[in-house]
């Protein structure tokens, strides 16, 4: 038994250091180690012995066993150690190779064109308002003047919700100028961006969903001349000083008078084209005196107080601002227009 112990103890520690990685030396633990190993079947032969021998070959083997186990213990943080060696060279960085420039993203046009609009008229005094998407008829339409059998009220032109015809998609960002009248104290200088949706066509210049910007002032002798001033001046901080505007009188239900502001087309300077449909000038908003009624019905006496109001289209706006010629462009996400902006 002795000499089987030696001739196991030699063979073990043998392969033990040869093995190549950790699962071969697993295999030679069990081999040599395990329940049915080597080592095992020959302390299993210690019943044949005679009491004075047993002891000595029970230390034998214990000495052996303890050998082994050490020699798998190094040789097993030797495998790892040479694992991770190799894991490091293969992972190795050079820093001195240039890197991936990483593709960051920009705003778009449109939103570059919100942000100069509510930068000058934070500048000027004004608070910005948000409000709902989804708006009440009273608020969109009957506040704001315009009553049953009003054309924009149509089913053809509005989207709503209900039979009733008393909730829908806002049209228009006006019902905030309502709510501003309802809610804050007068003074009142606000403007309100948002998206608002109509049965519109698509063309170069229409969409069924867009964005405005509604704008409102009311205060003590307040004239058309301030209303026409103040978007001048607009007009003149987006598209640069000497800017061709126009009024043309017009009629909308919650103002009066009423007129809409015209800028010269940016693609034709004025001759005609079809992103002017031949007109040489894209209408930009629509503006005029607070009706007296809506100022009644917003509970502010109109022999008092007095006040303009104003609604843009954001993207027309944004089309004369970066010379755009269809309105489709700002919203199909090409990335070959987007990028240069």
């Amino acid at each position: 038994m002795k000499e089987q112990l030696a001739n196991i103890e030699r063979e073990a520690l043998e392969a033990i250091t040869s093995a190549k990685n950790p699962a071969a030396l697993e295999e030679l633990r069990v081999r040599y180690l395990g329940k049915k190993g080597e080592l095992t079947a020959v302390l299993k032969q210690m019943g044949k012995l005679s009491a004075e021998e047993r002891p000595a070959m029970g230390a034998l083997a214990n000495e052996v066993r303890s050998v082994l186990e050490e020699t798998i213990e190094l040789t097993s943080q030797k495998l790892a150690a040479a694992a991770l060696d190799l894991k490091m060279k293969a992972e190795t960085l050079d820093v001195t190779i240039p890197g991936e420039e990483a593709a960051l993203g920009h705003k778009h046009p449109m939103y570059i064109a919100l942000d100069e609009i509510k930068d000058i008229f934070v500048g000027m005094g004004f608070t910005v308002l948000d409000g709902p998407e989804v708006e009440l008829a009273s608020y969109n339409f009957d506040k704001l003047n315009a009553e049953e059998g009003h054309p924009s009220r149509d089913w053809s032109d509005t989207f709503y919700f209900d039979a009733d015809s008393r909730v829908m998609l806002r049209s228009q960002t006006s019902p905030m100028q309502v709510r501003a009248m309802e809610s804050m104290p007068l003074p009142i200088r606000i403007v309100a961006p948002g998206r608002v949706y109509r049965k519109d066509e698509v063309d170069a210049t229409h969409s069924p969903m867009f964005h405005q910007v509604e704008g409102m002032v009311i205060d003590r002798n307040v004239t058309m001349a301030d209303l026409k001033g103040t978007l001048n001046l607009l007009a003149e901080q987006l598209f640069g000083a000497g800017t061709v505007t126009r009024f043309r009188p017009h009629h909308f239900p919650f103002t009066e008078p009423s007129c809409e502001m015209d800028v010269q087309c940016h693609k034709c300077g004025g001759a005609g084209c079809p992103t002017c449909k031949g007109e040489g000038w894209i209408e930009i908003l629509g503006a005029g005196m607070i009706h007296p009624n809506v100022l009644r019905m917003s509970g502010i006496d109109p022999e008092v107080w007095s006040g303009w109001a104003f609604g843009m289209g954001l993207e027309r706006t944004a089309m004369r601002r970066f010379k755009i010629s269809d309105l489709r462009l700002i919203f199909e996400n090409d990335v070959r227009f987007l990028e240069q902006f």
